[in-house]
């Protein structure tokens, strides 16, 4: 698979996770570390569009790791 594909797939599961995260709700500190994830998975389709692969690919997977705090937390 290559890079471009890898990170379409990424942002794919992390909005899948983002809208379970959502229907779950979360409290008002969760709600910013949410806030953060989506701002880097922003930062992620910004660098893809760019094709600096490298770096939409660091992004998605901070964005998934905040994500995964709140979801496990």
């Amino acid at each position: 698979m290559d890079e471009k594909t890898r990170i379409k797939k990424d942002i794919v599961m992390f909005e899948e996770n983002l809208q379970k995260i959502q229907q779950r709700g979360v409290d008002g500190e969760q709600n910013k570390i949410v806030e953060l994830a989506s701002q880097y998975y922003e930062d992620t389709k910004y660098y893809l569009e760019k094709k600096d692969y490298f770096t939409a690919f660091g992004c998605i997977n901070y964005a998934h790791g905040l994500l995964d705090s709140v979801i496990k937390f």
